[in-house]
């Protein structure tokens, strides 16, 4: 009874000890996320420039909303975006984890390093090194297609290809995240199975989607749905390399909100804007959970 007592007794220690550990990132998303997401809920029904008295203004803000053109056609580049984003970034990502172990150690350790070096890099540098690069006059990519005959492209200065570079851009910098994640769950996988399936006969391929692809599910998932949300709240790299142009062709729907709030000073529509996407990428997440979970029943 005794034992009992001393083992209860420490386990209500254990667990006092964890909530006091996690109670300073508690109060600091609390204070600096919960707060100013009601907030920013309450000003949605308002109008206001930040200056002057909020004027309730009820659902005004969310009815002119999905009449205003400029916001629908923000939902259709980012819906583009994250087309062009998202499957680019998973096949790119699982690739580059199947191909990094299967190298040695050293210069798997040595290549991983190199793929994940640029998500450590700022979105201002990695902007900057970008915009040389998609230079329509002088950057490295032209200087490179006139070697090889081709025409000079505008890249970032033409309507068609600026959102295609963006997303370039992006999965540069967020491949190597991902590689990690999937490579660890790769190297999760026994290695008994492989040669269990080479004494069968199993060629690579075989083993790639009979052995290694099912196992990934919980790390392809977690990277599907985390690829998703960045790529509906993508905003760094469209600021820096082309700032909604050219002809509003790069203009998302986060960069629709941050004109409306701080270019055009209006909050409260700004506001309204952010939590539709908000609704939106809630759906969407749990969407993909679902037929994630449907798949694994």
């Amino acid at each position: 009874m005794n034992e009992r007592r001393s083992m209860l007794t420490l386990r209500k220690k254990e667990e006092r000890t964890a909530w006091l550990m996690l109670l300073p990132n508690t109060i600091g998303l609390f204070i600096f996320v919960f707060i100013p997401v009601i907030y920013a809920f309450y000003i949605s029904f308002h109008s206001w420039n930040g200056l002057t008295e909020m004027k309730a203004v009820a659902l005004k803000n969310y009815v002119k909303l999905f009449t205003d053109k400029d916001f629908i056609e923000s939902l259709k580049i980012t819906l583009k975006y994250a087309l062009m984003y998202v499957p680019s970034l998973f096949v790119l990502s699982l690739t580059f984890a199947v191909l990094v172990n299967s190298l040695t150690k050293k210069l798997q350790e040595f290549v991983r390093t190199m793929i994940f070096f640029p998500y450590c890099i700022s979105a201002v540098i990695s902007g900057l090194l970008w915009s040389f690069l998609f230079d329509p006059l002088n950057g490295y990519f032209n200087q490179i297609l006139k070697i090889a005959g081709f025409p000079k492209q505008m890249f970032l200065g033409d309507p068609n290809q600026a959102l295609g570079c963006i997303a370039v851009t992006s999965i540069w910098i967020n491949v190597g995240y991902n590689m990690v994640i999937i490579l660890a769950a790769i190297k999760d996988i026994p290695k008994e199975y492989y040669e269990a399936s080479s004494i069968d006969g199993a060629n690579c391929i075989q083993q790639f989607f009979k052995i290694t692809l099912p196992h990934l599910k919980n790390a392809a998932s977690f990277v599907l749905v985390i690829s998703t949300i960045n790529s509906f709240q993508v905003f760094d790299q469209i600021k820096l390399l082309t700032s909604g142009g050219p002809n509003g062709s790069t203009t998302t729907s986060v960069l629709f909100v941050f004109q409306q709030a701080f270019e055009q000073n209006k909050i409260g529509y700004a506001s309204s804007a952010a939590f539709v996407l908000f609704v939106i990428l809630m759906i969407l997440s749990l969407i993909q959970l679902k037929l994630i979970s449907t798949d694994e029943a």
